[in-house]
C-alpha cells in the first residue's frame, strides 16, 4: 500500500507539472528523468529506487515526479524543460546520451539544480556529474567467469562504445585472463540500453558460438532469460540483483545502488549545504553492490570473488593495476601502476588480448 500511495503520489505531480500550470512550491521537488521504464528489472528500475528512497528519507517535505522512457535527444530537452518550469527544484537525468541536453537546459533556468549520471560535462555552475565504478564490479564478475567456464569462451553484451562500457569489457576480460589464461572473449554490440528482443539475440548470438558465461551491459533481463534455455550457461545480473534468475543461470550480479547519492544530494538541497560536485563511488561507498553468488559458484571460487570484491573496498587493490598493455601491445600501466581517473573516463581502447575492433 505504500508503495502504491508514493506511485500515486508521484504520477498526481507528473500530470500538473506537464500541465504547464504554475504550481506554488512548499516543498523541495526532485525529479527524474529515465532512458527506459521503472519495470525494467535494472538500470531505471535501480534509479527508480533510489528516487522512491527519497521520498521515504524525507516523507512530505519532498515530492518526486518523474518521466520514463524518455529518448536521448530532442525529447529529452524537451521534458527538462517541462520539468524546469513545472517547479522542479532538482533534476535527475539518469543516461549518458542526457548529458548535452542536460547542460543546454541548465544555463536556462540558473536556479534549478541538474544532476546527470555517467556524464562529464559540467558547462554551468548548476550542473554535477555522478557515475558509478562499475568496473569494480566487472572485476569480480570476470574472476567468477574465469573460473567457471567450461568452454573457455566467455561473452559481453555491449551497448554503446562509450567509455563506461568499455571499461566493462576489458576489467572483465583482464580478471577473468587472470585465473584462466587460456579463456577467450567474445562481444556482442546491441546498441540499445533496452531492448530485451535485441538483448535476447545478442545473448543467443554468444550461445552459439560456444560462450557459456554472459555477462550484460543493458538494462532488461532478457540476457538471463536466453541463457535459462540452454543448460550450462551462466550469467550475471546486471544494474539490479535479477533475483528471479537465482535458481537459473544467474549465480551473482552487480547492483547499482543510487539510494544513498539521492538521499544525500536532495538532502543538501534542503538543507542549504548543496555545492555542485563530480562524484564517481564504488563498492567502497556503496554505490556498487555483489549481488548474492548462488551455491551453483564452487565454495573456492565464491572466496576468491568475495576477497576481490572486499579487497577493492579496503583500497587495496584497484581493477586497473599494471603490468597492462593496450590491444596494438603498446604499454599502457607499468607493474604496480594504477590507471588514473582520467584514462578510465576517457578510455577508448581495449586491453591486449581481446579480439574486434571498437564500434566508431
Amino acid at each position: 500500500m505504500k508503495r502504491r500511495t508514493l506511485l500515486a503520489t508521484a504520477v498526481l505531480g507528473v500530470s500538473l507539472a506537464f500541465g504547464g500550470a504554475a504550481v506554488a512550491q512548499d516543498k523541495t521537488k526532485a525529479c527524474f528523468v529515465y532512458v527506459g521504464p521503472i519495470g525494467d528489472g535494472g538500470w531505471t528500475y535501480q534509479h527508480h529506487q533510489g528516487a522512491l528512497a527519497v521520498q521515504e528519507a524525507f516523507g512530505d517535505k519532498v515530492e518526486i515526479q518523474w518521466q520514463e522512457n524518455v529518448p536521448e535527444g530532442a525529447d529529452a530537452e524537451r521534458v527538462l524543460t517541462q520539468m524546469a518550469l513545472g517547479g522542479c527544484n532538482i533534476i535527475f537525468t539518469t543516461s549518458f546520451g542526457y548529458m548535452d541536453a542536460t547542460n543546454a537546459v541548465a544555463a536556462k533556468f540558473p536556479d534549478v539544480k541538474f544532476e546527470h549520471a555517467t556524464g562529464f560535462k559540467r558547462e554551468h555552475p548548476n550542473v554535477s556529474t555522478y557515475n558509478a565504478r562499475f568496473y569494480e564490479g566487472r572485476a569480480v564478475q570476470g574472476t567468477i567467469a574465469g573460473r567457471m567456464t567450461k568452454t573457455n569462451k566467455i561473452g559481453y553484451i555491449a551497448s554503446f562504445p562509450i567509455p563506461e562500457v568499455i571499461m566493462g569489457i576489458n576489467s572483465y576480460y583482464l580478471h577473468a585472463k587472470k585465473v584462466n589464461p587460456a579463456v577467450e572473449l567474445s562481444i556482442v554490440w546491441a546498441y540499445t540500453w533496452f531492448d530485451p528482443a535485441k538483448e535476447a539475440d545478442a545473448a543467443k548470438a554468444l550461445i552459439e558460438q560456444g560462450v557459456d558465461v554472459i555477462a550484460s551491459h543493458t538494462d532488461s533481463t532478457a540476457p538471463l532469460a536466453e541463457a535459462a534455455k540452454t543448460p550450462g550457461v551462466i550469467g550475471f545480473g546486471q544494474a539490479s540483483d535479477m533475483a528471479e534468475y537465482k535458481d537459473g543461470p544467474r549465480v551473482s550480479s552487480i547492483i547499482d545502488n543510487w539510494a544513498p547519492y539521492y538521499v544525500k544530494r536532495v538532502g543538501a538541497l534542503m538543507d542549504g549545504t548543496y555545492a555542485q560536485a563530480d562524484a564517481w563511488e564504488g563498492i567502497a561507498g556503496g554505490e556498487v553492490e555483489i549481488g548474492e553468488i548462488t551455491a551453483a559458484v564452487p565454495a573456492e571460487v565464491k572466496a576468491e570473488a568475495e576477497a576481490m570484491r572486499d579487497a577493492i573496498a579496503a583500497g587495496t587493490y584497484h581493477p586497473f593495476t599494471g603490468p597492462i598493455k593496450k590491444q596494438d601491445g603498446s604499454d599502457w600501466l607499468a607493474d604496480g601502476a594504477v590507471a588514473p581517473d582520467g584514462d578510465l573516463l576517457g578510455m577508448g581502447f581495449y586491453v591486449e588480448g581481446i579480439v574486434g575492433d571498437i564500434p566508431k
